[in-house]
């Protein structure tokens, strides 16, 4: 079913906020962040977001890592992100169960290799894995010990290993190789059993994969560029999932679905400044 009529753009970045029982999520392209009813306009690319505290989020833009006070509309500055870069702009992100803010960038026309990943704790923002071409599939498992992400042209969704401090202990492995498929993965969130659900971009699907990276099942949508998915509603069932209507047309592109599983999400972590 379709959660809300807006056509965005580029729909992405849905976040459940468990405090708020509110989904939020971003047209890129349109500059804004959305939710039911309202929106928050920005001057530059937003993509991303954690939450903070119940009143504030943590957005990532193509310049910066900033807070929104989600009442007055206050953005504050954190620090730079790729602020020297002009080609690049922030993607997809999520927070870590350590209270990291793991953020990707990629090329603002999807330069070869332009963007990277990074994770933004207690103040430090490192860089962790690069050159990255599209940047996606930020997630991690429920214990906290496993990083999940894809560089999406690649078709390949990685997995590593993290340390007590969330940090990658090792490097990176292949977990779900979608090579030689139509399938291109894109945003990604891990359930409260640890499969990794995945938009598809062109498909309209979002794919789910048990903890060993074996395909279970899958759901479709109206829209052919499915982008990013996210578990909500009361009992954390709810899958919705953005999608994008550039470069497509038809009535329900670019529009925010839901849809009811028998699975039970992850609520989302707090980021911790």
């Amino acid at each position: 079913m379709i959660f809300d009529e807006t056509q965005c753009a580029l729909g992405e970045g849905p976040l459940w906020h468990p405090l708020r029982g509110q989904l939020f999520w971003f047209d890129i392209l349109g500059h804004r962040l959305h939710t039911k009813g309202r929106y928050w306009q920005f001057n530059t690319y937003v993509s991303a977001a954690g939450w903070i505290d119940k009143d504030t989020l943590l957005v990532a833009s193509a310049e910066a890592l900033q807070t929104l006070d989600l009442d007055s509309g206050r953005i504050t500055y954190l620090r730079d992100l790729e602020t020297d870069n002009p080609v690049t702009r922030s993607n997809d992100g999520r927070a870590d169960a350590q209270g990291g803010f793991w953020i990707g960038t990629m090329g603002i026309n999807a330069e070869a290799g332009a963007g990277a990943i990074y994770r933004y704790y207690q103040g430090e923002l490192r860089q962790l894995y690069t050159p990255i071409t599209i940047s996606n599939a930020i997630c991690f498992s429920p214990d906290g010990k496993t990083a999940y992400y894809t560089d999406t042209p690649t078709q390949k969704i990685m997995r590593v290993a993290l340390d007590k401090d969330g940090w990658p202990d090792g490097k990176p492995v292949l977990h779900i190789d979608l090579q030689g498929t139509e399938f291109r993965p894109d945003g990604a969130v891990v359930d409260a059993q640890g499969n990794l659900w995945n938009a598809q971009w062109g498909v309209g699907r979002v794919a789910s994969y048990d903890p060993q990276g074996h395909f279970l099942e899958s759901f479709s949508f109206a829209a052919r560029q499915t982008s990013c998915p996210a578990f909500g509603g009361k009992d954390m069932k709810t899958l919705f999932c953005t999608s994008a209507a550039v470069g497509v047309e038809g009535p329900d592109q670019g529009k925010t679905f839901a849809t009811i599983t028998k699975t039970t999400g992850q609520a989302e972590h707090r980021v911790i400044l």
